[in-house]
């Protein structure tokens, strides 16, 4: 870069700063603030900001680990825990304990992070998935194991929270769904691994002990790394901690200049400015009451949490609870390893997500794979009960079914993971973009505990459904939610890809911001282009506010 683009380059980031003081403004009246835009930039990502990402996405490993690990467990625990065989009810309490316990650290992780900050509440849930972990593989009754899994779920509902809403806070703009993502597709590796695990344990006496408690390790690991992660720069702003805001910052922004660094926390802190001074002057029960009483946060919080009861009413965790459980009822030699490709097709989707939810969007990528988790549980529902006919509806255990009609409903199962892990398994995690920051670990909290509750539901109710209206019916009623859940994105989900976490909500205020939301992602582009065009030399700097 030559001596003149320098001196431009500095003269355009000394009028940014003139500019600081009007981005509060900006934001109060509904507009895009240049000055935002200008410290956005183009910036290349960092290996750093990857290895944030990686070390942070541990806790999505783990939340994927423990929930998948159980599928094979159930299946290979025969009488080590005393019964001879386990019940239907004993195995939906082993499952709904883990459930019920993320439901309950899901309450608290946003809320207590937003007073401890992001960064140690990952390390209390390692603490806690190491316990659980190891007392999983030493237990010996029905009731130590279900205690053990409600403690390893405290866990997960803690690390499904926070560990999105730090990669969000740690990541540039045009990148943050993909970032998310990342903690997406470790979930969806970690139930990978934890399906690898069972088929290598499955044939081994007690080899669900190693199973369990192999789980620990991956969280030991994290623990360690925490030490040297920085905490979130919103978090530091808001504790008026500027030169750790910057210093991390910098690092974050390693090829910008220390002009533009020191212009993105400036920015920063006027864009949150409103958010610290409620955070400040309020209690956690007052913001809870503005969460629910505020036009704009109760909108986002509707829209979180419905996201998140789809993500849990369309039944996908049935799959990864009692996968191998139902292919073994339905003829398939090698349960666990069926089970394996419905997970290893969840992770190979997720990737899919990962290049694009950023270039297409999260809406698009909603209205268009919903569909196809509908079509997929839809010829499920009809295998099912063609399958299920010369026994009454029901699935009988050790009874020889049609081979063509379980291999049709192995296809749906595959074709409806796709759909799901294309959109429906990591879009709702988006959630903390969705909130301001004086309600967001309230907000992610809220949202994380409705995703736990449909869990529960679903997790405690499957077998039982089963029974009830028959697999066919089950599956069916599931596709219904389904089709309720994409109306619900139709009308109710906007777009929030390229806005950054502080733009996002002035999509909220006449509304759920469909239209608003396209009209401020236009009005941004223009500004980039128009930015874009300044640093090439086509344009003046002035130029820039007839765009």
């Amino acid at each position: 870069m030559d001596n003149a683009s320098n001196g431009s380059e500095k003269a355009r980031d000394a009028q940014a700063y003139e500019d600081i003081d009007g981005i509060t403004a900006a934001v109060a009246s509904g507009e895009i603030s240049e000055a935002l835009v200008v410290a956005e930039g183009e910036e290349r990502t960092t290996w750093f900001v990857w290895l944030l990402v990686a070390c942070a996405s541990i806790s999505g490993l783990l939340f994927g680990y423990d929930t998948g690990v159980i599928s094979g467990a159930l299946v290979t625990i025969g009488g080590d825990l005393g019964p001879a065989e386990l019940s239907s009810g004993q195995k939906e309490l082993i499952t709904s304990a883990t459930t019920l316990g993320a439901l309950l650290g899901g309450l608290v992780a946003g809320m207590l992070s937003d007073f401890l900050g992001r960064r140690p509440v990952l390390g209390i849930a390692d603490i806690i998935f190491i316990g659980g972990a190891i007392g999983q593989a030493v237990c010996h009754t029905v009731w130590s194991m279900i205690g053990c899994r409600f403690l390893i779920g405290i866990g997960v509902g803690v690390a499904a929270c926070v560990a999105p809403l730090y990669i969000q806070e740690l990541s540039p703009t045009r990148l943050r769904g993909r970032m998310v993502v990342v903690n997406v597709v470790m979930i969806t590796g970690g139930q990978v691994v934890a399906y690898g695990i069972d088929a290598a344990f499955e044939n081994t006496h007690g080899g669900w002990r190693w199973m369990v408690g192999l789980g620990a390790v991956p969280a030991a690991l994290q623990a360690m790394f925490l030490f040297f992660l920085p905490e979130s720069p919103r978090i530091m702003i808001r504790r008026d901690n500027y030169d750790a805001a910057h210093a991390t910052m910098a690092k974050i922004y390693a090829y910008a200049t220390p002009e533009q660094v020191d212009l993105k926390v400036r920015s920063l802190a006027a864009a949150v400015k409103l958010s610290v001074e409620i955070t400040k002057s309020t209690t956690l029960l007052q913001r809870v009451r503005l969460i629910l009483t505020d036009p704009i946060n109760r909108r986002a919080l509707i829209v979180g949490c419905g996201m998140q009861a789809f993500q849990q009413l369309c039944g996908f965790n049935t799959l990864m609870y009692y996968s191998a459980t139902l292919f073994k009822e339905i003829g398939f030699d090698q349960p666990t390893a069926v089970g394996l490709i419905v997970s290893g097709t969840n992770f190979i989707f997720t990737l899919i997500a990962l290049k694009y939810i950023d270039i297409i969007g999260r809406r698009k990528i909603m209205l268009w794979s919903a569909p196809g988790m509908i079509i997929g549980l839809v010829l499920a529902s009809v295998a099912f009960h063609f399958l299920t006919k010369k026994t009454g509806g029901d699935l009988v255990d050790g009874t020889q079914y049609s081979t063509t009609w379980s291999a049709i409903v192995l296809v749906a199962m595959i074709f409806y993971v796709a759909s799901y892990a294309t959109g429906l398994g990591n879009v709702p995690w988006q959630q903390g973009e969705l909130f301001g920051l004086e309600v967001r670990g309230i907000g992610t909290s809220l949202a994380t505990t409705t995703n736990w509750a449909g869990n529960l539901l679903i997790g405690a109710t499957y077998l039982s459904l089963m029974d009830r209206i028959t697999p066919a019916g089950a599956f069916g009623f599931y596709a219904g939610l389904c089709l309720l859940g994409w109306i619900f994105c139709v009308f109710c989900f906007p777009e929030t890809a390229g806005l950054s976490l502080e733009e996002v909500r002035l999509i909220f205020r006449h509304g759920f911001g469909i239209r608003e939301s396209e009209r401020l992602r236009q009005e941004k582009r223009a500004l980039r282009a128009s930015e874009k065009a300044q640093r090439k030399g086509e344009l003046p700097v002035g130029d820039s506010e007839k765009v």
